[in-house]
């Protein structure tokens, strides 16, 4: 019951940018087909940024782990619950990769709800320790060549074939994530849960344990992700509260400025 989500159309949706941006260049890969109960996709941003200046990235989050190395860092990142924002300074890049739902517990080896909002160090997780530094020297050869960044997916693709075939409740947990992301219309608790044949409470124990998340977080933040997508071209507020399944303009309003701290008229404005 796996749903390809449309990466084109997802990566929009949660990337809160300013059309204006410049500042960066992201190459995306998708990930080896046999690996794609584990990996989403990979992402390689490549940034320049005047001197004195600096530029926030600002991410809805999906409801799955990422890594990211940069000459600076790298991390095995949690879910964010909130809204995820970096700061961008000077010149410079960074190799990410975001997993499926199924990987971040496995790959963490503990409740993700213990890593929701947070990270820690990426050699830390058992299955990437010693990743850093080869993925640090491929990278400063030429951060914005294709086959520098197939050399590093291939590297990770290593230590994640390692986890084997996915079992009955990581490709269950898959598939509750992408019947959200995918199906619009879902907008309950009690409606994900007749979908998919689990009572509600064995899919509340089933997201935290997995994701750190609810299942209403899950509706919550697809519907942030599909006003994101609607306010770059929206004619009236109104209809696209409507369509959203809020009850009104005002509560959709306040849930959107709630979470990405711009009011919806201010994040339209953008992009006109």
């Amino acid at each position: 019951m796996v749903m390809e989500p449309d990466d084109t159309d997802s990566i929009g949706r949660a990337h809160l940018q300013d059309p204006a941006e410049r500042t960066h260049t992201i190459a995306r890969r998708p990930p080896s087909d046999h690996l794609r109960a584990w990996i989403r996709r990979y992402w390689i941003p490549v940034w320049d940024v005047p001197e004195g200046e600096t530029s926030e990235q600002t991410v809805l989050q999906y409801p799955v782990c990422l890594s990211i190395t940069t000459p600076a860092y790298s991390r095995f990142v949690g879910p964010h619950p909130g809204v995820s924002r970096t700061v961008l300074e000077g010149r410079s890049w960074g190799f990410g990769t975001m997993f499926a739902p199924a990987a971040g517990a496995k790959l963490f080896g503990q409740p993700v709800r213990d890593l929701a909002g947070s990270w820690c160090d990426l050699d830390e997780v058992s299955a990437f320790a010693g990743l850093t530094g080869p993925v640090r020297t491929l990278m400063a050869q030429a951060p914005e060549d294709p086959e520098i960044h197939a050399r590093c997916c291939a590297l990770l693709e290593d230590r994640i074939a390692r986890l084997g075939a996915p079992d009955e409740e990581d490709l269950l947990i898959n598939d509750v994530v992408d019947l959200v992301e995918q199906d619009h219309g879902l907008l309950t608790v009690a409606q994900l849960s007749e979908r998919m044949s689990i009572g509600e409470r064995t899919l509340q124990r089933l997201t935290v344990r997995r994701l750190g998340l609810t299942p209403l977080w899950l509706i919550r933040r697809r519907r942030l992700h599909d006003a994101s997508a609607g306010l770059r071209s929206v004619q009236s507020f109104a209809d696209l509260a409507i369509r959203l399944g809020y009850a009104d303009q005002a509560h959709f309003s306040r849930d959107f400025r709630a979470s990405t701290g711009l009011t919806p008229g201010e994040f339209a404005a953008r992009w006109r």
